[in-house]
């Protein structure tokens, strides 16, 4: 291993494990890698994770943090393969659009939306990015596993207010950052990585490569204040319900029930 690498694990709390080489911060670069991850083998790796699962351990069917959708416009940021657009089109939304980086996911959501009998209006493009989307008009933006690849988070979050309507509200999850620290090894859980690394890393599973950051809670937190949210809710715990479906050997769910492996955030813009 290069000798500036990190042993890092549970790279978006999926359970993958890989080496990671710290790497400069270039937002072109990034863009251009991550695009290409999930143009070709992003799903096979990591699958996707959409509602009503917010993360491997919470779900929308028990916190109910959207309420009543019928007649609202929704935006998603990482629309992925459009699963979590058609849960919301099936109840009763008004407008669905979503946006990724990916040209590839994309596609998937439109042919994916089609097959439900649904449509939304889709755009490719980083999150960061100026794209043509409408300001002060959305009742809901929401993200599922998807705002922690931005690379500019307070320039994200400003722009998600742009997009709502006053009062409208902002849902998002990604791992939790003392899960992406903490590896389960000999039935004991053992930190991998300081919390407070938040540099930039790429990491190669399965011959394709990505490359995140971990941010401290306290960085979410602030830059949405920044933005001009308030947090209504925030949810860390995991389900009991759904960790007793997984397997009694699974290091994944172990490791749930002692520390918090998603974090979901709901916000409200002033």
């Amino acid at each position: 291993m290069d000798k500036n690498s990190v042993y890092r694990t549970n790279i978006i709390g999926a359970g993958e494990v890989g080496s990671a080489i710290s790497v400069d911060m270039d937002k072109n670069v990034i863009h251009e890698t991550n695009s290409l991850f999930w143009d070709t083998k992003g799903n096979d790796i990591l699958g996707a994770t959409a509602l009503p699962l917010y993360g491997a351990f919470v779900s929308e069917e028990k916190c109910q943090l959207f309420g009543d959708i019928s007649g609202k416009k929704m935006l998603e940021i990482g629309c992925g393969s459009g699963q979590s657009l058609q849960y919301l089109g099936e109840r009763k939304a008004s407008e669905l659009w979503g946006m990724d980086i990916s040209e590839n996911q994309i596609e998937k959501t439109r042919e994916y939306l089609s097959d439900h009998g649904l449509s939304a209006k889709l755009i490719c493009s980083p999150m960061e990015e100026k794209c043509g989307l409408p300001e002060d008009y959305f009742d809901f933006v929401y993200s599922i596993y998807a705002i922690g690849w931005t690379t500019d988070l307070e320039g994200t979050f400003s722009r998600i207010a742009s997009y709502l309507k006053k009062d409208g509200v902002f849902i998002f999850s990604w791992s939790h950052p003392i899960h992406k620290c903490v590896v389960a090894e000999n039935d004991m859980l053992v930190f991998k990585k300081c919390y407070f690394d938040e540099s930039w890393y790429s990491v190669t599973l399965d011959e394709s490569t990505l490359t995140l950051a971990d941010r401290k809670l306290s960085t979410y937190v602030n830059a949405l204040s920044k933005a001009g949210f308030v947090i209504e809710e925030m949810i860390e715990q995991s389900d009991d319900e759904i960790i007793q479906l997984r397997d009694d050997n699974d290091d994944f769910a172990k490791k749930a029930k002692m520390l918090p492996v998603t974090f979901v955030i709901k916000a409200r813009k002033l």
